[in-house]
């Protein structure tokens, strides 16, 4: 067989895997949703059906032949070109999946299907007992993949792979730890600064409805399509890709609290914004269609909601808009001052509400534990106690519910475990990318200050977006930026923002 006609048939496959796997996503969409409570059995059985089927196809001897076909083919001889990566990305996958059992594949999906539903519980009760039960299900079924899989070093190692491929838990202990020590540094210039903001600002009454319109209103700007895309309401907010013209995003909104519903939409419309700049329409089912690495995706949520959305230079187009719409509540509300509330700093106990500068000792503290759990010097039951030990070390904070401590993140529920350190790494990723998208757009701030984000979502979308996996995660930021990962580009920008703001 020519390899023109095994790439062909390759492509093919992945299609008709991928479309298999929208299927899945459009109900696991739904149960985060819509779905009744009543239909959780029922679904656990649908996306366990699905996802042995996806299995199975991905896994048939034939995926390997045509594999093994193309590797020995000049498609390959140019390691950076589109089809050389599909083939490279397709093995790793193609690897990896070959190694776990199917009905290993079926009762992860089914469980933590039906975990994700007892954790919605657990959470609005208050309940950890409840859960626990459940995460000691997914902690062993999660144990038995790394098995499977294989690694060097530690169980997380594997985990790790699916979700920031290539990297290892000590690259990620190196890159955190000179991290941590430097925002100790900027924490405590912070805490002992003399000027604080006024955070009453935000704290105000803030009409749902107005929030939904003024939301939906800065994701446009961002080029945020609500012909290809939706925006619903959730427990915990996300976004997911379903193929070509289908993105959708969630957030959460609360009546007392600004911050929350608008910063969580600009960041998952980050996310919407990488999906919908994707390769889908060509590419669909193949690598390319599919984000560099979770890490990269969430750079670009975070740079949308931070290095722009938390900008004094967007806020000079958009808070007069904000006036408009919330008149009574910023009413007499200088921009300074505004810009002062939506950056305050103060340790808190949700992730997702963090502000900047505290946002990453939440990673830390949930990557600590994910790994204790996987070498076993952690069991479930004792999760609250030790996260409520060391959250009152990390933000000399007690915690007094699980609901806002150990039970707060879906991930555990949902299987996602080696997934959060590439929110930290997002973090990294976007202040270098953004700071390399400066240089190269020297009026950017200006750009923004005149309500035009488009230029940046473009310079994204040709330095990021459209590569899909041509490069994973450490070479595209080397492309891109001329440098390797380092954490001192992020402190830089948060330095600069926060002296200005709390005058230290």
């Amino acid at each position: 067989m020519s390899a023109k006609k095994a790439y062909e048939e390759l492509k093919q496959c992945c299609r008709e895997i991928s479309l298999l796997a929208s299927c899945a996503g459009v109900l696991g969409w739904d149960e985060r949703t819509y779905m009744p409570r009543g239909g959780a059995n029922l679904r656990a059985d649908q996306l366990s059906l699905l996802s042995g089927m996806i299995h199975e196809k991905f896994t048939d001897p034939r995926v390997g032949e045509l594999l093994s076909t193309l590797e020995a083919s000049d498609l390959v001889k140019d390691e950076d070109s589109p089809e050389a990566a599909n083939i490279r990305e397709t093995r790793h996958q193609f690897d990896k999946a070959t190694k776990l059992p199917k009905d290993l594949v079926e009762e992860i999906t089914k469980t933590t299907t039906l975990a994700q539903g007892e954790w919605v519980t657990a959470r609005k009760n208050n309940d950890f007992k409840h859960f626990q039960p459940w995460l000691d299900k997914v902690l062993t079924l999660q144990i038995r993949k790394a098995d499977a899989y294989g690694y060097v070093g530690e169980p997380y190692n594997a985990l790790l792979d699916n979700y920031e491929v290539g990297a290892t838990v000590d690259e990620i202990v190196d890159v955190f730890e000179k991290l941590r020590k430097e925002l100790v540094v900027l924490l405590k210039k912070i805490k002992d600064a003399p000027k604080r903001p006024d955070v009453s600002i935000v704290e105000r009454d803030y009409d749902v409805n107005l929030q939904k319109v003024f939301g939906e209103s800065v994701a446009q700007a961002m080029g945020y399509s609500f012909e290809t895309g939706r925006l619903d309401t959730t427990t915990h907010p996300f976004c997911t890709g379903l193929g070509p013209g289908d993105t959708r995003i969630t957030t959460r909104y609360n009546p007392k609290r600004l911050n929350d519903a608008l910063f969580g939409i600009m960041h998952e419309a980050g996310h919407g914004l990488y999906e919908m700049g994707l390769n889908k329409e060509e590419d669909f089912g193949m690598p390319t269609a599919e984000s560099a690495s979770l890490g990269i995706h969430e750079s670009q949520s975070r740079m949308w909601e931070n290095q722009v959305g938390r900008s004094k230079a967007f806020w000079k187009y958009f808070f007069p808009q904000a006036q408009r719409i919330f008149k009574e509540s910023l009413s007499g509300v200088s921009l300074d001052d505004f810009y002062a509330a939506i950056n305050n700093v103060t340790p808190s106990y949700i992730r997702v509400e963090a502000d900047e500068a505290t946002y990453n000792l939440h990673i830390l503290l949930r990557f600590e534990l994910e790994r204790a759990m996987l070498k076993g010097d952690l069991k479930p039951a004792d999760v609250p106690g030790e996260w409520n030990r060391r959250f009152k070390d990390y933000f000399g904070l007690e915690v007094k519910s699980d609901a806002d401590g150990c039970l707060q993140d879906v991930h555990w529920s949902a299987g996602y475990m080696g997934y959060f350190p590439t929110y930290a790494l997002g973090n990294l990723y976007s202040a270098q990318f953004f700071a390399r998208a400066q240089k190269d757009m020297p009026d950017l701030m200006s750009q923004f200050e005149q309500g035009t984000l488009s230029n940046l979502r473009q310079w994204l979308k040709e330095n990021i977006h459209q590569h899909g996996t041509r490069y994973r995660a450490a070479k595209l930021v080397q492309k891109v930026t001329g440098q390797p990962l380092s954490h001192q580009p992020l402190i830089d920008y948060m330095t600069a923002k926060f002296q200005e703001i709390y005058g230290f």
